[in-house]
């Protein structure tokens, strides 16, 4: 980018002064008012998309102070300019506001940068089986050699053999060594031998409520694959970084966000020492971004106390209200639906259909609770029995408590049907979809998990909008990257990875689907206030883009590159 400083004192002059006489909201008071009115930065000379309806572009914005002081006419914005002022020009690049994270998992994220990524392509290299456990071999080979061997991301539906590892295909890697990967959904564990003995996992082991311990065909030997509750089997042995390390990963971590131009994150479903961690690297002044935490309250039990929610950031972080998790994962086929999979997972008969994590009255409890001191809640509900649970409950606590704006959210949302839709606008439920899935697990969807007709709804944005239902969208981070120009163009383009449309009447439009990452995220937040916007007295939160995707072709959004991320007017990101 081009950088200007030093505007000429003349100049300036009659800069201020004209503004004075054509605009009065520029006007100061006194010289000594003028001189703190003065801009730090100027940026122009580009298409600046402010997300604000009643100014949606301008021509320049200043800001002082990490806030926005002006924006507007380039000559009005440049009144504002002194000595020191700086005046970025864009060149024709975009300015926007900086993108929201509307749900994903920051702390997680971290973790597995520390991993070997045994992903499938985009992501990863992974293709086969075979595959992970090469990829899984070397990281062995780099790590210490009593050492746990960690991997991320694997995807059954991607690789060649359609499967998960067992704990036979694990065994390749090392037989002595416990090895355990994550599945891309975060729904899953695969285990190799001394994994499943260090869980104390074995044939007597019952499955625990809300999870399954998949079995060899003798129904009673573990194969690896813990689903859902059934991986907190190994919470108490599973090695995590020093206290150091993971400082570093979170700043690491950080730096991954930035370079897609997220200034807000989210740390949902947080453990207690997760958030006690983001508190410490805040308290050290290592977030450069902010943070908000949910902690996951069917965990932390008592402790749920220890960490209140506020508005208020100390040192970019807080703690935004909690977390449920009433089901599973959709391409994992463990997400509970009113109607059967179209092809049920392995060991599952015709008819299965998924299952709850939670029973009614304990998410009604968590509810309660949670209206009564007016804690947000957040609830992961990706199968339409999850959201008729959700919205069960809601409905429950509203006639006790009386409707507010408490902007309940309902994460993933997958498979809400329409008269869920009308019930959620009615309870004041807001959802935050993973548009993502259209790309990512399309195919997979529309072929084995919900058939043409179901997976041609998932994330229905254009119901949402045509009934009035303020949405987010996300990308659910670590399980994606998280890279905002793909979620856009998955939104608007609803392509799958073998290049098929699925579901062209719940596109969005790219305005839409803008301000589900811009101004609706901070609403979800309630931060509209202070973010997701470039509006005068909010934050100098932007992002620069090398195009403005509301100019280009549909297609051509998730090729935009982000050059710069700015956060409280300070670059985090450059490329």
């Amino acid at each position: 980018m081009k950088l200007v400083v030093n505007l000429s004192l003349s100049i300036i002059l009659m800069l201020v002064l004209q503004a004075c006489n054509d605009n009065p909201q520029l006007q100061t008071k006194s010289g000594d008012q003028q001189a703190l009115d003065l801009a730090a930065t100027i940026y122009t000379n580009g298409d600046i998309v402010t997300m604000d309806v009643q100014r949606p572009s301008v021509e320049a914005v200043a800001i002082r102070d990490g806030k926005i002081i002006a924006v507007g006419d380039r000559n009005e914005v440049q009144a504002q300019a002194g000595n020191n002022t700086q005046l970025i020009d864009l060149n024709g690049q975009t300015l926007m506001p900086g993108f929201i994270d509307a749900h994903g998992h920051i702390t997680y994220t971290a973790l597995n940068l520390a991993a070997a990524n045994v992903s499938s392509p985009p992501v990863g290299t992974a293709n086969t089986v075979a595959d992970v456990v090469e990829l899984l071999k070397v990281h062995a080979a780099n790590t210490e050699p009593e050492s746990w061997v960690i991997g991320w991301g694997y995807d059954d539906s991607l690789l060649a053999e359609k499967r998960h590892p067992t704990k036979a295909d694990l065994d390749q890697v090392s037989t002595t060594r416990p090895v355990a990967i994550r599945h891309v959904s975060g729904h899953f564990v695969s285990c190799n031998t001394p994994c499943l003995a260090a869980g104390a996992v074995n044939a007597q082991t019952p499955d625990p409520a809300g999870g399954i311990i998949r079995r060899l065909d003798d129904g009673k030997e573990p194969d690896g694959v813990l689903e859902e509750s059934a991986m907190a089997l190994l919470r108490s042995v599973f090695p995590t970084p020093t206290k150091q390390q993971r400082l570093k990963l979170i700043q690491a971590a950080q730096t991954y966000y930035a370079s897609f131009g997220v200034t807000t994150v989210q740390d949902g479903a947080a453990q207690a020492e997760n958030i006690e961690l983001l508190r410490e690297a805040a308290q050290a002044q290592l977030l450069q971004l902010d943070i908000v935490a949910y902690p996951y309250a069917p965990y932390l039990g008592e402790r749920l106390s220890e960490f209140p929610s506020s508005n208020d950031y100390d040192n970019h972080f807080r703690v935004g209200g909690i977390k449920l998790v009433l089901d599973g994962s959709p391409q994992g086929k463990t997400a509970w639906l009113t109607q059967p999979y179209l092809h049920p997972p392995h060991g599952q008969k015709e008819g299965y259909t998924g299952y709850a994590t939670l029973k009614d009255e304990q998410v009604q409890g968590f509810v309660d609770r949670a209206f009564e001191s007016s804690t947000q809640v957040l609830a992961h509900a990706n199968g339409d029995a999850a959201a008729d649970q959700l919205i069960r409950v809601i409905t429950a606590a509203n006639a006790e408590q009386g409707k507010a704006d408490r902007r309940t959210v309902m994460i993933h949302a997958q498979t809400v049907r329409e008269d869920q839709i009308d019930s959620m606008v009615d309870q004041g439920i807001n959802p935050s979809y993973f548009s993502a899935h259209t790309f990512y697990w399309g195919d997979w969807h529309r072929d084995s998990v919900f058939g043409v007709e179901r997976a041609s709804r998932i994330s229905p944005l254009r119901s949402s909008t045509d009934k009035g239902l303020r949405y987010t969208t996300h990308n659910d981070t670590p399980i994606v990257p998280p890279d905002m120009m793909r979620l856009l163009w998955a939104s608007v383009n609803r392509v799958t990875r073998s290049g098929q449309v699925l579901g062209e009447a719940q596109r969005a439009t790219v305005g839409e689907a803008l301000k589900s990452i811009t101004i609706d995220a901070a609403y979800q937040y309630f931060e509209e206030d202070r973010k997701g916007s470039i509006e005068v007295g909010k934050m100098a939160d932007f992002v620069v883009l090398d195009k403005n995707p509301l100019k280009v072709e549909p297609d051509a959004i998730k090729d935009i590159v982000v050059l710069q991320t700015i956060k409280d007017g300070v670059a985090v990101f450059v490329k």
